[in-house]
């Protein structure tokens, strides 16, 4: 995953620290599983051959090199293969940080402020050293050039200053305390100094000067981007980065629909791919040719969290501002119907923001969450304290979807429409017509239904389906009544939270407030985010946020996966096992080497 994203899987416990010196790394709520002295992850295979090369489908296309940049549609390698952080993640612990540009990390005592010393050997791919004010020019043109993306600002909001203390140590000051702020920091992507003197805007298409395993190579128009394995890189026998990142050149290769990506598997012009849509998994690879010549289909059990995948509702447009509005539509949702007939019943419904985690509200609030709800008593629905958390409606396997729609019928009713002549209509004889924006034909089969069953009363849905670079850009504008989007959340909730669902990114073009929520209860649900003592006062605000957020209805639940699906040409190398938290493109990417 990318850096601003905590991979689906992390669990943020009480801190684990000894604040009085600096550490190799550093976990929430437990020690690190690997000693100082450790040679490699134990989900790797430390002697992995170097060589060999790997391409990689990619959905849409891309029109910019610069990975940071609020405009444009983005390369899919630079800040993976490219960049350095400051810190990894190890992918067997909940959230443990281990060092890679930072030798060491060190927390102040009173928790406000972190201090890395950066690693003396550490190199850019031009041969400039990478030192502390790389540090700061990163951090600074991240959340405070105009032109970058605002998810970082909203990602390290509580940074007060970085000062470079000397050429290798660097320190962040923090405007209050935070509970994982300084290990998100690791995450933090370094490049030279020298890569923006004019600024983001002035470099729209420049890609950033990186110190990471790769080298960019080139591109072919937006089809096709190729990078190539840097036999001199500075970290390659760290043990953070040992039998890691092994093919020589890796290529991807950008498709603009479904059938070019199967297609393109079958005739090996792809060498990996993650199959997320069921149909294809169940039926487009069981050619016993194409198993003959070595084509394999495998799933991988993980155990990420799997946050939320749903459709969002803009309830910045009249009518999804109403409530009565959001709950007919979801009700008009059958999950049971689609997931049988189209998913070969492979498919789990989401149902919180915190799906498959104990951080889901359940049953009524009790103890710890009433703690953190009461206060709020006078700003929140009674329905949030005297009734079971929201769950997704289900379809009556003997009735099918119509008690449902008569529910629905009645809600709109009273949100103020009319049933006439097969319409709903508004007061003003206004009919009710609603627009799905999608990247992909792969939603028309899915909403296809949806549509008849809104039609049944009065509710017009049109799919409209645009390529990527339109998709973004109305996204970013926030120009659309419905869509699909995912709530990447985990374990481990923090200040990705604000970003999601605070009242200043709501109003933020760029952001991750889909749903337009600006809610004075909710911003004061937020704050128990950044500070808490223990794992438990977490767990409690988290099933408390989730507990308001499913009252709101502002997400119609999708559905997911406890299994990765990978479709791959039987040439590679694996470790010999997967890590316990692991998203399957970065796995292969950089585990995997050729046979």
């Amino acid at each position: 995953m990318k850096f601003w994203q905590k991979t689906a899987i992390i669990s943020l416990l009480c801190v684990f620290i000894t604040p009085v010196h600096a550490e190799y790394a550093m976990s929430l709520g437990q020690k690190p599983q690997y000693p100082a002295d450790f040679k490699a992850f134990g989900y790797v295979n430390p002697n992995a051959p170097k060589g060999g090369s790997i391409n990689l489908p990619m959905y849409g296309s891309f029109d910019t090199l610069n990975p940071f940049t609020l405009k444009g549609d983005k390369e899919s390698g630079i800040a993976a293969l490219t960049l350095d952080t400051l810190m990894v993640q190890g992918q067997d612990e909940p959230f443990a940080m281990y060092g890679l540009l930072a030798n060491d990390i060190a927390l102040a005592a009173d928790a406000r402020s972190v201090v890395f010393t950066l690693n003396p050997q550490a190199r850019f791919h031009n041969g400039d050293a990478v030192l502390a004010k790389d540090v700061v020019s990163s951090f600074n043109t991240l959340t405070t050039d105009p032109a970058a993306s605002p998810m970082y600002r909203f990602y390290w909001a509580d940074v007060a200053q970085v000062v470079a203390v000397d050429d290798h140590t660097v320190r962040f000051d923090f405007k209050r305390q935070n509970a994982e702020l300084h290990l998100i920091l690791g995450s933090l992507p370094v490049f030279s100094h020298k890569s923006y003197p004019q600024g983001l805007a002035a470099s729209a298409n420049t890609p950033p000067i990186g110190s990471g395993p790769y080298r960019f190579l080139r591109t072919n128009g937006n089809r096709m981007s190729e990078f190539r394995r840097d036999s001199g890189y500075w970290a390659k026998n760290l043990p953070t980065r040992r039998g890691m990142y092994n093919f020589d050149t890796v290529r991807f290769k950008y498709y603009q629909d479904e059938t070019a990506k199967v297609e393109g598997m079958k005739a090996a012009q792809y060498d990996v791919l993650q199959e997320n849509i069921a149909r294809l998994w169940a039926r487009a690879y069981n050619n016993p040719d194409l198993q003959k010549k070595g084509l394999r289909r495998q799933e991988f059990t993980q155990h990420n969290t799997a946050g939320m995948q749903g459709f969002v509702l803009n309830t910045r447009r009249a009518p999804l501002n109403d409530l009565r509005v959001r709950q007919a539509l979801t009700l008009s949702f059958d999950f049971e119907t689609v997931n049988r007939q189209l998913f070969y019943g492979s498919y789990h419904r989401s149902n919180s923001y915190f799906t498959n985690s104990e951080m889901a509200a359940a049953g009524v609030p009790e103890s710890d969450e009433l703690v953190v709800l009461n206060p709020l008593r006078t700003r929140l629905p009674n329905s949030v304290f005297t009734q079971a958390a929201v769950e997704p409606p289900q379809t009556d396997s003997k009735l099918g979807i119509r008690p449902n729609l008569l529910k629905a019928r009645h809600l709109l009713e009273e949100a103020g429409f009319r049933y006439q002549n097969g319409r709903l209509t508004d007061r003003q004889g206004k009919p009710l017509v609603l627009e799905f924006l999608s990247y992909s034909k792969i939603y028309e089969r899915v909403t296809a239904k949806w549509q008849r069953d809104l039609a049944k009363i009065g509710i017009q849905l049109n799919v409209r389906v645009v390529d990527a670079a339109v998709y973004q850009r109305r996204m970013n504008q926030f120009d659309y009544d419905l869509t699909v989007v995912v709530y990447a959340n985990s374990e481990s909730p923090g200040n990705e939270q604000w970003d999601y669902h605070g009242c200043e990114a709501a109003k933020t073009p760029g952001s991750k407030n889909w749903a337009g929520l600006c809610d004075a209860a909710v911003n004061e649900l937020l704050k128990h985010f950044i500070h808490f003592d223990n794992r438990r006062q977490l767990v409690a605000a988290a099933r408390a946020l989730d507990r308001v957020l499913r009252d709101r209805y502002l997400v119609i639940p999708n559905w997911y996966s406890q299994n990765h699906r990978l479709v791959y040409w039987d040439k590679f190398g694996k470790p010999q096992r997967v890590p316990k938290y692991f998203q399957a493109s970065d796995w292969v990417l950089s585990t995997w080497w050729t046979a």
